[in-house]
């Protein structure tokens, strides 16, 4: 016998090299498996961009704060100036105008948050339109913590400061009602993050200090993927009711739990902050630092996309390539029959391709129903061809039933969050378990 002859010889009957040609189809089958998964990156980098152009037209992220009572006083700088002229130094005092915030003493924001899909090709967005109600007070406006004399106190000059993330998400009028007083507002410019809105001058402030200072204003936003409020008042509450079934309260507060109320229908969120939760005071002199960041609210999250499920299924496809290519394996070895390299290649790419009827098909339907006819038609395809290659209705529908087993079970472990490590575990040990039983009584070493 030649050697060609030998060698093939050697691979149609011995189990090392059948088990040689199969890992390396299993490692080879990788490259187009990963093809697979950066189509489904790509995929998903596409909507992410198509979801982000359709909610900054929309209406971003909005994170609100406000009322802040802006109250400018004089300071005086005195300076040496020289004349060059008289060869003499001078001094000379000028007027610098300076700024002191007050947060209010108490603050109550209200929210009503009506969503619905924005819709672009294939892509989905959820987008949010908000009846926003801020209301409070403003107390104890004392310039003597500052050391700063009444007389140097510019009350005439003194405004209302509101800060939003989202300007251009604001869709109606917005006056503010400061007691018996009606303040129109503008934007002012701001190459912050949080935007600047400001109102007109307010009359007679001194004389209204006497007692707590009343407010009040509403106004319509859109947004998209949360809404967020910055507890400035000493007291804070707030009020969220939305119709939307999944949110995730974040920030650096979360909502009272004995009233928090989330359904099929929407979520009702109420939250009650004391000046003490905070990590800044209550007056700030000269300079108003970004507060944003103790800014509390709710995420209204969309619920995991196809394009992640999809790619959460790949990366278990190295374990759906192996464990169905072992299983012809076995039924190779117990059965004597031949499985040309060649085939083990065509059952390797069929399962491959399961990956892109899947992504492809969810683009159009949901999930579920995308899994359903990807998982059929690949488990169907597989097993008429083993049927063919085989020679038997009985390992036909061995591989059926061990594919489809297969299958249901990645199903189960991408469906879960909490539990997807566990039943993950749990299932690849009794996997395991099988193939050890199975195989328990092959003669490894048996060559022919």
């Amino acid at each position: 016998m030649s050697q060609k002859g030998k060698f093939s010889n050697w691979l149609k009957t011995s189990i090392t090299a059948r088990m040689l040609v199969v890992g390396l189809l299993i490692v080879a089958l990788l490259l187009p498996l990963s093809f697979v998964q950066s189509l489904i990156y790509e995929r998903s980098f596409r909507q992410q961009e198509v979801v982000a152009e359709i909610n900054n037209k929309w209406g971003e992220a909005v994170v609100f704060s406000g009322p802040i009572l802006q109250i400018p006083y004089k300071t005086y700088v005195t300076e040496q100036v020289y004349d060059q002229a008289t060869k003499e130094t001078s001094t000379v005092t000028r007027t610098v105008v300076k700024k002191v915030f007050f947060l209010p003493a108490t603050l109550d924001y209200k929210a009503q948050v009506t969503t619905k899909p924005l819709q672009r090709s294939i892509y989905e967005t959820a987008v949010y339109s908000s009846e926003i109600t801020t209301s409070g007070n403003f107390a104890d406006i004392d310039f003597s913590l500052f050391d700063i004399p009444e007389e140097d106190v510019l009350w005439d000059k003194a405004t209302l400061l509101l800060k939003t993330s989202n300007l251009k998400g604001i869709k109606s009028n917005l006056e503010i009602q400061l007691d018996d007083q009606v303040l129109a507002v503008s934007p002012i410019h701001s190459s912050s993050l949080m935007h600047s809105i400001e109102s007109q001058p307010i009359k007679d402030l001194q004389q209204l200090t006497e007692a707590a200072i009343e407010f009040n204003f509403s106004f319509k936003i859109n947004g998209s993927e949360s809404l967020q409020f910055v507890p400035l008042g000493k007291d804070t509450k707030a009020a969220v009711v939305s119709n939307w079934d999944s949110p995730s309260f974040n920030g650096h507060f979360l909502p009272n739990d004995e009233t928090k109320e989330i359904s099929a229908n929407g979520f009702k969120a109420d939250w009650t902050i004391p000046q003490l939760s905070r990590k800044f005071e209550q007056q700030f002199l000269n300079s108003l630092p970004d507060l944003s960041e103790a800014a509390f609210g709710v995420k209204l999250v969309i619920p995991v996309d196809h394009y992640t499920q999809s790619e959460r299924s790949s990366k278990y496809g190295f374990l759906v390539i192996g464990l169905t290519l072992l299983v012809f394996l076995l039924i190779q070895i117990v059965s004597k029959v031949y499985i040309h390299p060649f085939q083990y290649l065509l059952i390797g790419l069929a399962l491959v391709l399961f990956y892109t009827l899947l992504v492809s098909i969810s683009e159009h339907q949901n999930f579920n129903m995308a899994y359903l006819i990807s998982g059929t038609a690949t488990v169907g395809l597989v097993s008429l061809f083993a049927k063919a290659v085989l020679k038997s209705v009985k390992f036909g529908l061995l591989i059926l039933g061990s594919m489809s087993a297969l299958y249901g079970f990645i199903f189960t472990i991408i469906q879960l969050e909490s539990y997807a490590l566990l039943v993950g575990s749990v299932g690849l040990f009794l996997i395991l378990a099988i193939i050890m039983f199975v195989t328990r009584k092959i003669d490894w070493s048996n060559e022919s």
